[in-house]
């Protein structure tokens, strides 16, 4: 019995860092429908929720399975006792001596030389606003934990190559040292690859206008890349190590890179880059069950992502690497929401049941996520399954704190059990152990609905905008000359070129990923992933040429996969009107950066005395009292596209949903007026609306 649900049931249907199950493709072709057309998709939903929660019953079973196979293991091999008082938890006030760092010790791991479990939580510093990092560190102290994990997405820190960016909300020797002054110590991952549901799992698109680029390997155009900006990063951390009285112990070398594997190589080649910049703390690995193998580099600890783990894995673990300590350096208990899917759920029964297994056996873990914030902007990825899923802006992924940084159920019911089964100092009664204060909520507020007083259409603002490229075959937003040459990473971009006929257009897969298409300002339909052919009339009012246009989305690259080579976006090859290519286009990059909204977009406006159709700009004020709070904006009866408070962009909205908020932090208003700016691609509401809580889908 065991046997066959291991093989029928032991495969990737967790989702991982970057990762998802398998069944999200057929989740999105259930729940997704054209704008404003979701009717007849309910009963698949409600029975595609049943198929979830079974699969992840059958899952849990698995995981549990394994985790019982563990301890029988340890157990042979250590003879090692399993009593409460071996649950030692130390904190990086409780260590005298720092500099010992992080070691292995037969099946234990040691701080300071006693041993010690490492009770983590993944935070990234980039999806929270800085001005809350104190506070969502504090509150994973408060928690239990005694250390956070984060990752650093390279293409935040270089956006164009030669560029960097460590100020302000990407600030990470700021975010390292805040965790040491709360009593916590730091697991850092810096890639390069770094998944976590990322464009690009965290690589920089600028690297994808090589058409020769192989990336996560040791191509030498990727690895002159990676030497670059690890001679950037590397330095900024290094005095942040726990030998030189840091809080980091430990450093991840890339991201599950068993499931790529493309070269045997470069695993070590970045062991290699991170040594010999002065990284000396414990390395580590981190790979799925069935992927331990393709993962694990000489003298590097492996550690394990809850997925597909069963007895073999261990006995695999232990085949290579002898009695060590067991590190669960990717607990889940959900996974990232994907637009016009259904949204992930949480069974808290199985995330408390797991866990007291886990700390039964002694393994250390680290919990994906602990808060998981918000994919401002255009940061998120997408989803390789059977179709492109892109990843809604909220990620929220159950974790233990709500989107904006409140407190869930699952996190007292988590807090409660990680002070009944660990001891704070070996030398300490836990009764006697002074807990560190738990922060208090802070407060949301409900602002009044603010009215978009004025809009301005994208055709009328062409004029205005930078020179477009001119080509005569289609340009993808990565080969496109702009940014100093580093390409166009996100956002939109507008394809122009005159046709004399009407017929059949079809895209064969180029359009990437979502294009509107208008014949001069005329809506005609879309073209996408799944979607490829549109037919385009012949407008009798009209003698000679027309302009067809087609503006395209990128909705965020793959996160991982094989495929994250091909990941060029916009038009990535012909466009073909009744069989034949079309030539001779006008390209405009529409990024839609900070400085694009604030200051790059005419002053055109022009008063909104009716709803004005997309693609448009539409201008409101909201106004704020002296002291800003966070709150939600609610985009009903809108379409779809972004929203922009005082040039920072909040992210996409999408009447597909799930999702159907957008969390906008405090500390980004300011007293009196803030300028909302949304870019609507379809239909608009004109009105604003504001609430005090998250609304993320069912």
């Amino acid at each position: 019995m065991q046997r066959t649900l291991l093989c029928r049931v032991g495969r990737s249907l967790e989702p991982g860092l970057g990762g998802a199950p398998t069944q999200r493709g057929e989740l999105r072709a259930a729940g997704c429908a054209p704008a404003g057309r979701r009717g007849g998709v309910e009963a698949g939903r409600r029975t595609l929720a049943r198929l979830r929660s079974m699969q992840t019953l059958l899952v849990r079973l698995v995981v549990l399975l394994g985790l019982t196979s563990r301890l029988l293991e340890t157990s042979a091999l250590t003879g090692a006792p399993w009593g409460r008082a071996s649950r030692v938890f130390l904190s990086p006030s409780q260590v005298k001596d720092r500099r010992l760092g992080l070691k292995v010790k037969d099946s234990n791991f040691t701080l300071g030389g006693f041993p010690s479990l490492i009770l983590a939580g993944t935070i990234h510093y980039f999806r929270v606003p800085k001005e809350y990092w104190r506070d969502r560190l504090l509150k994973l102290r408060a928690c239990g934990f005694n250390t956070v994990t984060t990752h650093v997405p390279w293409n935040l820190h270089e956006p164009r190559r030669g560029q960097f960016q460590f100020t302000g909300n990407l600030d990470l020797a700021v975010f390292i040292s805040m965790a040491l002054e709360v009593d916590l110590w730091v697991i850092l991952c810096p890639g390069p690859y770094i998944g976590s549901d990322l464009d690009l799992g965290g690589l920089p698109s600028w690297l994808l206008r090589d058409p020769k680029m192989k990336l996560r390997t040791t191509y030498k155009g990727f690895t002159k890349a990676v030497n670059h900006y690890f001679d950037e990063l590397i330095p900024r951390i290094v005095s942040l190590q726990v030998q030189e009285d840091g809080p980091i112990i430990a450093v991840q070398l890339e991201n599950e890179y068993g499931s790529y594997h493309m070269d045997e190589k470069y695993m070590p080649y970045v062991k290699q880059a991170l040594v010999t910049r002065g990284v000396k703390t414990l390395l580590m690995t981190a790979d799925t069950g069935q992927d331990l193998t393709g993962g694990r580099v000489k003298n590097v600890l492996a550690t394990l992502h809850l997925r597909s783990i069963n007895k073999a894995t261990y006995e695999t673990l232990s085949s290579f690497q002898g009695p060590s300590p067991v590190l669960m350096t990717v607990y889940t208990a959900s996974a990232p929401d994907g637009w016009g899917a259904l949204r992930h759920s949480l069974d808290p029964h199985l995330v408390m049941r797991d866990a007291r297994e886990m700390l039964a056996f002694w393994f250390s873990l680290n919990f994906y996520m602990f808060h998981g914030g918000t994919n401002f902007g255009f940061m998120g990825g997408s989803a390789p399954l059977h179709s492109y899923l892109p990843t809604v802006t909220s990620y929220d992924y159950g974790a233990l704190l709500t989107e904006d940084g409140d407190y869930t159920p699952e996190y007292v019911t988590f807090q409660e059990l990680l002070r009944s089964v660990t001891v704070p100092s070996h030398n300490l009664n836990p009764n006697e152990v002074h807990r560190p204060p738990q922060p208090e909520s802070r407060p949301r507020v409900v602002y009044k609905p603010v009215t978009a007083t004025y809009y301005m259409s994208l055709w009328d603002a062409l004029p205005y905008l930078d020179e477009p490229t001119r080509s005569a075959k289609p340009v993808s937003m990565e080969k496109l000359s702009v940014n100093q040459g580093s390409g166009q990473s996100s956002g939109y971009i507008l394809y122009e070129t005159a046709i004399s006929s009407g017929g059949l257009l079809t895209s064969r897969g180029h359009v990437q990923d979502r294009g509107q298409v208008f014949l001069d300002n005329l809506y005609i339909g879309v073209l996408d992933h799944a979607s490829t052919e549109l037919t385009i009339p012949r407008r009798s009012d009209y003698e000679g040429s027309q302009m067809l246009r087609i503006l395209v989305e990128n909705q965020g690259r793959l996160a991982c996969g094989p495929d994250i080579n091909k990941e060029r976006k916009g038009l990535t090859g012909d466009i073909y009107l009744n069989k034949s290519p079309l030539r001779k286009f006008k390209i405009y990059s529409l990024e839609m950066k900070p400085k694009f909204i604030q200051r790059d977009l005419p002053n055109i406006w022009k008063p909104a005395l009716f709803q004005p159709r997309g693609p448009a700009f539409f201008l409101g004020l909201l106004r704020v009292g002296d002291h800003p709070r966070d709150t939600f904006i609610k985009m009903q009866d809108w379409t779809k596209g972004v929203v922009f408070i005082n040039g920072q962009n909040l992210g996409r909205y999408w009447n597909i949903g799930p999702q159907e908020t957008l969390y906008l932090p405090g500390p980004w208003l300011q007293p009196g007026a803030n300028e909302i700016v949304v870019f609507e691609e379809w239909k608009s509401a004109l009105v604003i609306q504001f609430t005090d809580s998250p609304q993320l889908g069912y």
